[in-house]
């Protein structure tokens, strides 16, 4: 019976209280609740699940709030850790779920807020054995290094065991150099001096294995480290016992397995130490993110700029970045010019000219003039901060490929431990003499080789390195699993406007009937535009001189155009309806008006004093990225659909210069979820690309949303990634991403279960009664160690990864000095 008081949301009457307070009292388990509208605050007493009273106020509509804390541990080595700590975090009143990582070293915790602290969830994982802390989510950090510790004790070990393997093997392969041992100390006293040095081994540099094994061992539920502690124990306790009381033998079994014993520690710290090395190159990206931040800033004080921590610096502050320094937070400029480089965030190479009034973001790097800018955003609101955010949630995230070693690894060291009481009962009761030799080095050979560490890394590391690379390369995972959905993509849908086009008209063609100046023409027209707010009256502004004449008289009709007087002279501008419906003959414009049409272009036609004049084309530009984009999904084997607004001519128009392969044209934007739906069943698994408002249902309902990072935020929330560079090639990338890592955790996985299903039986002694092939433990260790480290130097082949494609479709620019 536990008491748990956690925060809701959506009450605002003393009636809202009630009505949550009887869905709580409804709730199977629950003996007491009461809701108090003043806190918003509710207190249940029961023996209830959290996720229970969860489900319950969100079906009421009263749902409870959550609250997500990070953790970071130390001492999880396998697959079995992680469990262990998860089932145990869990298990925790308040908690709602809890996901592990063994790559990164952390937890992410989801509770109902106000039910449980962070540190109390630090407090349950290290009495389960694995010290814990709470991280903070206001500046990431990167998490501190095991590898000083581990090079320490794998060379301490080393250099312990040493003497004993080379005198004790190389007397095996070179035998005058065991008769001289012999001679000199004597059988009895080079035993008791292998004794000494290998209780050393596992006293010192060894006693991680016995400090958390046994402790989980005596509790039921045994990990890698009790693996790795029984089987040392047991070559030395049986060498120890062959050394100072062999009486206790049967005849012909006295024999001493410390070396086996020190090499084991040896072994196996050696490949945690390499794996260590390698696991902190996974963390390279998020560790570069972290980099990106300035520590110290210069910042306006009293007139006077003055270098203070960025910690200080306060929404409002104006700040000074010098040539060649980072922009240390998110800001506005206010004075100077400058190019600044903002591949670290987009994956663009190309600078990005500044001026007053332009946005600048934490973490980019400004070129060589000082830039004035004013903090808009700092601490953990800022774009860098929210981009970290965002790669730490995806490399913490499950996929559901990992699902089957997870169901694994939770029965695998109880299942191992079975296999080696079982080997040995096997070699004792049907082996040759002397079985309990036999019995004993298989059964070590067994607990040794046994890897679930493999199993545990197979997935996380793949996917800490896989985001980190996409996040270099300017696409954000905000959902490790869509890395897994995206590779099963059977179409790639786009979003036209804003997405595929630059979402603003211009003016792309126009025709000048013979007899008029064409300059003349344009000039007029746009002066009779000049006082409408309409995107193609501006497009077409745009594109004329500055210096339009004044209207002296303008009639608009709506639907069809304006007529205009300017310098005596009358102006007829719109549609062709518009000329028609004024006696006009446009048979002059006919060939450019059908020319034009075909294309998909919007027309504006001009006549001046009752004579057809010309006719602009206005179109919603294609974005030069598109078209290779396209051409490079039609490569992997995807096929390409479009979703328009737009009328099916124009629609078609831009689906034939893309090369798309499906239309739907005319969707309003709350029939987008329809179409979603429709070319899933006619394709399968559908992954759209868009970048506004009116996207976000369609984000949501496809399998995979991913949003133009320049587009709107609700956007970008409904969406499982973020293309920062918010160019159309970033798809191409975030697809090549996700195929090469779910590629590489199929390898790791295969290797995982392969190696442990060939070498456990060999490592039992199946090969010795056909082949008498026994697999010494040293050798069992040293495949364990390097199991791991396979798998992740695989992972770390993802850091390789080239841009599927690079945009080189915008200029480098050149910039005087300061």
């Amino acid at each position: 019976m536990t008491t748990l008081r956690f925060s809701v949301d959506n009450m605002s009457c003393a009636g809202c209280a009630g009505r949550a307070e009887r869905t709580l009292a409804g709730a199977p388990g629950v003996k007491e609740a009461s809701v108090n509208i003043a806190n918003h605050m509710a207190t249940v007493t029961g023996d209830v699940a959290s996720i229970t009273l969860r489900d319950a106020l969100e079906s009421a509509g009263y749902p409870a709030r959550e609250t997500v804390f990070r953790l970071s541990i130390s001492g999880m080595n396998c697959a079995s850790c992680t469990g262990r700590v998860e089932r145990a975090l869990e298990d925790m009143p308040g908690v709602l779920s809890a996901n592990v990582n063994l790559g990164t070293q952390a937890a992410s915790v989801t509770v109902l807020d106000g039910a449980v602290t962070a540190d109390a969830l630090a407090a349950t994982i290290t009495d389960v054995g694995y010290p814990a802390k709470a991280a903070s989510n206001e500046t990431p950090t990167a998490a501190p290094s095991e590898v000083p510790p581990l090079k320490r004790d794998t060379l301490i070990a080393a250099f312990l065991t040493f003497p004993v393997f080379l005198t004790e093997m190389g007397g095996h392969l070179y035998p005058p150099l065991h008769h001289a041992i012999m001679g000199s100390l004597g059988m009895q006293s080079f035993w008791v001096l292998q004794f000494v040095l290998i209780t050393l081994v596992l006293a010192w540099p060894g006693l991680r294995f016995f400090r958390i094994g046994l402790p989980l061992l005596a509790k039921g539920s045994p990990d890698m480290n009790s693996l790795v502690a029984l089987g040392t124990l047991a070559a030395w306790g049986y060498s120890t016992v062959a050394t100072f009381a062999p009486s206790l033998l049967p005849d012909g079994t006295r024999a001493v397995y410390f070396e086996a014993a020190g090499v084991i520690v040896t072994l196996i710290l050696a490949g945690r130490w390499m794996e260590a090395r390698a696991k902190g190159r996974t963390g390279a990206a998020i560790r570069h993110l972290i980099g990106l931040r300035p520590d110290t800033v210069l910042l306006l004080r009293e007139d006077v700029y003055v270098e203070v921590p960025l910690s200080e610096v306060k929404t409002g502050d104006v700040l000074k970045a010098l040539p060649g320094a980072r922009i240390a937070v998110d800001g506005v400029v206010t004075e100077g010019e400058s190019f600044v480089d903002e591949s670290m965030i987009t994956g663009e190479p190309v600078p990005v000219a500044k001026h007053t009034g332009e946005l600048v973001t934490g973490g980019t790097i400004n070129g060589r003039k000082t830039l004035i800018y004013s903090a808009t955003a700092v601490g953990s609101n800022t774009v860098l901060a929210r981009i970290i955010d965002m790669v730490q949630t995806a490399q913490g995230a499950k996929l559901p490929i990992q699902a089957l070693a997870d169901r694994v690894v939770r029965i695998f060291v109880p299942v191992v431990l079975a296999i080696a009481v079982l080997t040995v009962l096997a070699w004792l009761s049907t082996g040759p003499s002397p079985a309990l030799g036999y019995a004993l080095v298989s059964g070590v050979a067994v607990l040794i080789i046994a890897c679930p560490c493999a199993m545990g890394l197979a997935t996380p590391t793949s996917i800490m390195v896989g985001t980190g690379r996409a996040a270099e390369l300017g696409v954000l995972f905000r959902k490790g699993d869509a890395l897994q959905r995206l590779d099963g993509a059977k179409v790639v849908a786009f979003d036209k406007t804003g997405t595929l086009t630059e979402g603003r008209p211009t003016l792309v063609d126009r025709f000048t009937a013979p007899g008029f100046d064409p300059k003349e023409v344009l000039t007029l027209t746009a002066a009779t535009e000049q006082n409408s707010d309409h995107p193609i009256a501006r497009a077409i502004l745009a594109a004329a001189p500055t210096d339009v004449p004044a209207i002296s008289d303008s009639e608009t009709r709506p639907g069809y155009g304006l007529i205009a007087k300017i310098d005596g002279q009358t102006l007829a501008v719109g549609s062709v309806r518009h000329l028609t419906e004024l006696g006009i003959n446009t048979a002059p414009l006919g060939d450019a008006i059908e020319r034009f049409s075909d294309k998909g272009h919007t027309l504006v036609c001009s006549a001046i004093d009752g004579t057809a004049a010309g006719v602009f084309a206005v179109a919603d530009q294609i974005k030069p990225s598109a078209k290779p984009a396209i051409d490079a999904l039609h490569e992997a084997g995807l096929k390409v659909a479009m979703i328009s607004g737009d009328s099916s001519a124009a629609a078609e128009a831009i689906a034939r210069q893309l090369g798309i392969d499906h239309v739907t044209a005319g969707v309003l934007p709350d029939g987008k979820v329809d179409a979603i739906k429709a070319l899933r069943d006619q394709f399968g698994a559908v992954a759209f690309v868009g970048d506004g408002i009116n996207d976000a249902p369609a984000l949501a309902e496809a399998e995979i949303g991913l949003a133009i990072g320049t587009g709107t935020d609700v956007a970008i929330e409904a969406a499982d990634i973020v293309l920062a560079s918010g160019r159309v090639s970033g798809v191409v990338n975030a697809v090549d991403v996700s195929r090469h890592t779910m590629r590489n955790i199929r390898q790791n996985l295969f290797w995982a279960f392969a190696y442990n299903t060939a070498l456990i039986p060999v490592a039992a002694g199946v090969l010795y009664p056909a082949f008498g092939i026994l697999l010494s433990p040293m050798l069992g260790a040293g495949a364990m160690a390097l199991s791991s480290v396979f798998v992740l130097t695989n992972a770390l082949r993802l850091r390789n990864i080239a841009p599927a494609q690079q945009d080189t479709a915008s200029p480098k620019f050149e910039e005087a000095p300061a």
